[in-house]
């Protein structure tokens, strides 16, 4: 009897305190976990695309999708997510990213578009916008290859690797620092002409026209024959107002955007042809535009005179293929119609196209 009131004794002790330490691990283990889950949301970053896979189950209402252009067949959202990248280029809306994809081993360059700048891609405009952009073919212009949308609002914009030349922006400071070969008048020639040929399909090759809306030398890549492939085209469109203005922000602090724009959806056909001809004038005198009053206008048409210079002909003669003075001065002269204060007394591109092959000849 003894020892049965001695058992129940214990019993009666021990059970309470096993069911309250049980309790206390139970409560620890879900704040250990909450604690974890915190942390990983914390050091998630949303601009590295290549981490995206480790959090693509965590309840969010919205999806994964990858649309898929022409010559983007081989693309897989984990191709691009598990591709190992570098930055390449950075702005205030986006970052660039050079990624090699391991399965077909291309290289493939991925914009990640920053979630607050972006607009909201569930409204029919934003799925126009990507189809049209998807569409655009053309030898002198970037495609858009594919795009995806992740589940925590991240936009990835994929597209082929031209970069291996280096952009238009580089090969004008060669020209400025005296490569012979960049210098060729023959060169200089063909890259106006195929950048004109991109922005005229752009313009009147479309079932609906697209303006550039942010043309300059850094958005012109070269291959190793100097043909040209223009890129960024359209960008704007999948762009909130806010993020739309500091690009146009920036542009006129380069020296390529038109004195009458003055918000960033008001860009035009007239507004791509001036960007166009500031790009000539830096090709002809090898002189960056950068604009150091942005309060005024862009280009002081005196200063621009003051780049038609005798060095400028004689750089250009070396060619010796055919090339005349009176063609540089009219290529000159064809930049500056391009960069007219008036939008209506500029040229369109098919006009710009129909002088420069006048001038070749």
């Amino acid at each position: 009897m003894r020892k049965s009131h001695l058992v129940k004794l214990i019993l009666a002790v021990s059970l309470p305190t096993t069911f309250l330490i049980m309790i206390a691990i139970i409560i620890i283990f879900i704040f250990c976990r909450r604690t974890t889950t915190e942390t990983n949301e914390v050091q998630y970053d949303v601009e590295s695309p290549y981490e995206k896979q480790e959090f693509s189950d965590n309840g969010s209402e919205t999806e994964e999708e990858l649309i898929i252009f022409n010559g983007g067949e081989d693309l897989t959202i984990c191709d691009i997510l598990d591709a190992p990248g570098e930055v390449i280029g950075k702005s205030s809306y986006g970052t660039l990213y050079k990624a090699t994809l391991q399965r077909s081993g291309k290289v493939r360059v991925l914009r990640f578009l920053r979630p607050l700048c972006a607009v909201n891609s569930d409204s029919k405009e934003f799925n126009g916008v990507i189809e049209s952009l998807g569409f655009v073919r053309h030898d002198n212009l970037v495609p858009l290859l594919g795009f995806y949308v992740g589940n925590r609002g991240e936009k990835l914009m994929i597209h082929p690797f031209f970069g291996s030349s280096g952009n238009l922006s580089a090969f004008i400071k060669f020209l400025a620092g005296g490569d012979v070969d960049a210098h060729k008048w023959s060169n200089i020639l063909s890259i106006t002409i195929g950048i004109a040929k991109a922005l005229d399909h752009l313009h009147t090759g479309m079932q609906k026209p697209i303006v550039h809306g942010n043309l300059k030398s850094k958005n012109v890549l070269l291959d190793k024959s100097f043909r040209p492939r223009v890129s960024d085209f359209g960008l704007h469109l999948l762009l909130n107002l806010a993020a739309g203005q500091e690009v146009l922000e920036a542009s006129a602090a380069e020296g390529y955007k038109a004195p009458e724009l003055i918000k960033m959806k008001e860009v035009s056909k007239e507004s791509d042809v001036y960007s166009f001809g500031v790009i000539m004038l830096e090709l002809v005198s090898g002189k960056e535009p950068t604009n150091k009053n942005p309060t005024g206008s862009v280009l002081d048409r005196n200063r621009l005179s003051d780049l038609y210079r005798p060095e400028i002909i004689r750089r250009c003669l070396k060619d010796g293929n055919g090339v005349t003075e009176e063609c540089v001065l009219e290529y000159f002269q064809l930049a500056m119609s391009c960069c007219s204060p008036s939008p209506t007394l500029r040229p369109s591109f098919k006009q710009v196209l129909r002088k420069l092959e006048e001038i070749r000849k």
